[in-house]
């Protein structure tokens, strides 16, 4: 069983960056693909970004492509989403997933094995 913690969510001014963090309570943290999604209130949940288990490989969503930056420390076994630019509609709770590596990287939210409680975060105009 994988324990995910999210932290750095709060209140932030449109323009303005946030910082995630995402702490993994596995000792075989290199064995999984992380992702990030986030879901507003009345809206499905949606794909942010995900890194594979190397950190080689990354993808975004088409709002955050740009703006976001996904990473990983798998000493640390821990996630990172930078957020730049932010924006009124980036507004959610923003959640950390993960994924076992022989399933590969997905975008896919109901592939993700995982799921921490989440972060809200707040964007004001």
């Amino acid at each position: 069983q994988v324990q995910l913690v999210e932290s750095g969510g709060g209140l932030v001014q449109a323009g303005g960056s946030l910082r995630l963090s995402c702490a993994a309570s596995t000792r075989t943290f290199s064995s999984l693909n992380m992702g990030w999604f986030r879901q507003a209130p009345g809206k499905e949940r949606e794909f942010v970004a995900a890194i594979s288990w190397s950190g080689g490989n990354t993808y975004y969503g088409d709002a955050m492509t740009g703006r976001f930056t996904i990473s990983r420390d798998n000493a640390q076994s821990t996630v990172h989403l930078q957020m730049n630019s932010l924006k009124p509609e980036d507004t959610a709770v923003y959640y950390c997933a993960a994924v076992s590596r022989p399933k590969g990287i997905t975008i896919e939210a109901w592939e993700y094995e995982y799921w921490g409680q989440g972060t809200q975060v707040t964007v004001s105009s």
